[in-house]
Formats: structure tokens, sequence, C-alpha cells
């Protein structure tokens, strides 16, 4: 069992995830407080006293032989278990919640440390934690349970909201919100420069002052290396409880409506605006000649570019699929080539021959 690991019944986590507990003991409610959870593990290499889940008919074959202490499914399932059971309506929720359960994160102290450098005029709650070599510049609010970790920076004018995580590393520009219960993971970005420059009349570029912010909503996970730069006169905007992955880049005055899920190595365009409750799936990204509006319950698939506003819910794709590089180029030859055979097509409907 791992070092600072947690042990708890099958009665505890059923009440967790609002499960039965049915199979070889089904009807003994004692059972479950008898038999112990100490761990996590998956359907194939789950051992005794660890919980696993199946989620996913592709898994099935991988049931009967679970040696799981535990498996979190649906009733239908149920049948084919050698383990105790926690029956729900939906597998894959009840194990994230379960998992929270087991969750070994470190744990921090209130209080700052003496390394850290804090302007006079922040206002640090009793009960948050600053680490080592932070540096918070002035008029920062720091709110209360907030961790901010080692080493990073807090510029002026920003709020760190209650029971936020900053992780080690972590650059907060001035001006930005953080709202409440967020988690921002090591070297990502928060309110840099968005990306704007005009040629002179010799055509040497200058900077346009970007002095519009960034508000983040709360429930709000920032992966590692992410960057999201401020506004340039109006804020960006990030919603509550949306998920960003790592590597992701969000251009200025993008707003990201609530619950949305963003991929890693996505980029989104400045003055990008995104619904409620979309997923942008890895390497996606929206740039076009116009800003790009996009409605809510939009899925964006793998390496899909969107260039043009969506109005309609539903799943979009443009990927290329890869394949022989000798047949790729032939492909490409065709490819452009299709606004001639176009016109060709379009000759030959309404009737007039090739010269």
């Amino acid at each position: 069992m791992p070092a600072g690991s947690k042990t708890l019944t099958l009665a505890q986590i059923a009440q967790h995830i609002g499960a039965d507990i049915v199979g070889p003991f089904a009807g003994a409610l004692d059972v479950g407080d008898e038999i112990t959870v100490n761990g996590l593990g998956s359907l194939g290499s789950a051992q005794p006293g660890e919980l696993t889940h199946l989620s996913g008919a592709s898994y099935r074959p991988l049931l009967p032989s679970t040696q799981a202490g535990a498996v979190i499914l649906s009733a239908e399932d149920a049948v084919n278990s050698p383990s105790p059971c926690l029956i729900v309506a939906q597998p894959y929720l009840a194990f994230a919640r379960a998992s929270q359960l087991f969750d070994n994160s470190d744990g921090f102290d209130a209080g700052i440390h003496p390394s850290a450098v804090i302007a006079p005029s922040a206002e640090i709650s009793a009960a948050a934690h600053i680490g080592a070599h932070v540096v918070i510049e002035a008029n920062v609010t720091i709110e209360s349970g907030a961790v901010v970790q080692a080493n990073c920076t807090v510029g002026n004018n920003s709020v760190v909201g209650a029971q936020t995580n900053v992780f080690p590393n972590v650059v907060i520009y001035p001006h930005v919100t953080l709202g409440q219960r967020c988690t921002v993971h090591s070297g990502a970005v928060l309110g840099a420069d968005g990306f704007g420059f005009t040629p002179d009349e010799k055509g040497r570029f200058e900077a346009i002052a970007q002095i519009g912010g960034l508000r983040i909503g709360s429930d709000v996970s920032i992966g590692a290396g992410t960057t999201i730069d401020c506004g340039a006169i109006d804020a960006t905007i990030i919603g509550d409880g949306v998920k960003i992955d790592n590597l992701v880049q969000i251009g200025h005055n993008c707003k990201i409506g609530d619950h949305t899920l963003i991929c890693g190595a996505v980029g989104l365009a400045g003055s990008t605006e995104i619904g409620r409750h979309c997923v942008f799936a890895g390497g996606s990204g929206v740039a076009g000649k116009n800003p790009i509006t996009i409605c809510d319950q939009v899925v964006v698939s793998v390496k899909t570019t969107v260039s043009q506003s969506i109005a309609k819910p539903g799943i979009y794709s443009g990927s290329i699929l890869a394949s022989e590089h000798s047949s790729w180029l032939r492909n490409a030859v065709k490819f452009n080539a299709l606004g001639q055979l176009f016109k060709r097509v379009k000759r030959l409907e309404d009737g007039i021959k090739d010269e």
C-alpha cells in the first residue's frame, strides 16, 4: 500500500457516490462496513483491496477476471463481476467522485514563508499559504484558504480567490482576477500582453497597449504551460467551471463560456467567443479574418481549424488524415485543382461545352 494512502470501507464509498452494494454479499448491510478499499486500480490490473470501474463496452472482457476488491459499474454488468459491485447510473462520473476520496495531495499550513516578498498594500488572509520566494505586488488580495506555492509572482491589483491553488512557478500579471477553488498548474502565465501590433508609415510594428485585464471564474482548472492573454481594452473572460489542458494559448479579449473543456495544444485567436459546454479536442484551433463566435454545445474534433463562426450545436471536424507521403503528394495536387474541376462541372450542369 503506497505511503500516505487511505483506507475506506465499501459502505463509506457507496454513500459518497450514491451507489448500491450488490454481488456475492447482496443484502448484507454490514458487509459494506467489513470490506475495505485502500487504493484505485484499472480494471485489468487492480489488486485485492483496490477499487476499479467499468465505464465502456470495450473493457467488458476484462471484468470476469478482475482481481479488484470492488467494481463501480452499471446494473447490467454486475452479473459478470467476481467482485462486490457498486451500482450506479454513470460509472465514470461515480469513479471520478470516488477517486477524490483517495486524493493524497499535500496540504499546506496557513502562513507566509520568510523568503516571500510582499508589498505593504497587499491583503493576505491569515488562512492563506504563501510559499518560498513568492513575490506579491501592490494591492493584491489573497483570499482565505488560497495557496500560492513557491516561486510564483502575483502582479499588482490582482486577486487570488478563496481555496484556489496556484502551483510553483506560475506568473500572474497585474489586473488578473482568479475566482474561488481554481487550480493553476506550473508554468502557466495569466494576463500577459495580447499579440497586438500595427505597422507604421515605414512598415515597422508599433505595439497596441494591452490594458484590459483578465477575469477567471470559479472552479476553473488551468494546465501547465498554458497562457491566457489580457484584453486590449475590455477584459479577457474565462467562465465558471472551464477546464483548460496543458500548453493552450488563449488570445486577448477571448470569452470562454461556463463549463467548456479545452484540451492540450489548442490555440484561440484574439476576440474568439465560445459558448457554454463546448469541447475543443487536442490541437484544434480558432482563427479567421473576422472575430469568430461559437454557440453553446459545440464539439470541435482533433486538429480541426475553425475559420468561421458556428451557430448550430453539434460536432465539427476538419482534419486531414495521415497517409503515405507519395499518396499525400498526389492528393495534394488534386486538391489544388478542385477549383478548376468545380468550374468544369458547373459548365456541364449548365450545358456549356468546354472549348
